[in-house]
């Protein structure tokens, strides 16, 4: 049985067919991986950080996890799980419903990317949308993508003010 998501189709069914494009960079990768080992995680009722061990386990025997980048991957995964309560915290007033009505697809994907809005600084604020935003098209919902884009914009004004404020465009 196969216990990774496909992109298209949260349930691991059929993907959807390729997209043209530039080739991923390890970095997308990782954060594919770790919303694959994120899903694990949520489907298993947040079986607590001591099955994120086995979770990291299984998800780096899945072909292709060379080509990412593993410190990177191994932060996003442990990180979010770690501190999965806070983030929740943090995501919650900017959610239209309750987090546990989210897919968990969404769900993954704003972990990850409320996860790297406060701790990797070094990424800039519209790099984390962008990249989430690109994970939630692949493996989310038609429109999921939409509402994780709002989401973390408004949670990344909260703990970036100084990167989210728009630019002063009459100079």
């Amino acid at each position: 049985m196969n216990d990774t998501i496909e992109p298209g189709d949260p349930s691991g069914g059929p993907a959807k067919p390729a997209r043209k494009g530039p080739p991923k960079s390890a970095r997308r990768r990782s954060r594919e991986f770790a919303l694959q080992g994120l899903y694990e995680w949520l489907l298993s009722r947040d079986a607590g950080s001591e099955n994120a061990g086995a979770i990291d386990a299984h998800i780096r025997e899945t072909p292709g996890f060379e080509r990412a980048d593993a410190e990177h991957y191994e932060a996003l995964l442990h990180g979010a799980i770690r501190e999965a309560p806070s983030l929740r915290t943090a995501i919650g007033p900017h959610l239209d419903r309750p987090i546990v009505e989210l897919s968990p697809v969404e769900h993954g994907v704003l972990l990850i990317g409320a996860y790297e809005l406060a701790h990797r600084i070094e990424i800039p604020f519209r790099v984390v949308i962008n990249e989430a935003v690109e994970v939630a098209k692949s493996f989310g919902g038609t429109d999921g993508f939409k509402y994780v884009n709002g989401v973390l914009d408004k949670l990344g004004a909260d703990l970036r003010p100084h990167e989210s404020r728009p630019r002063d465009r009459s100079r």
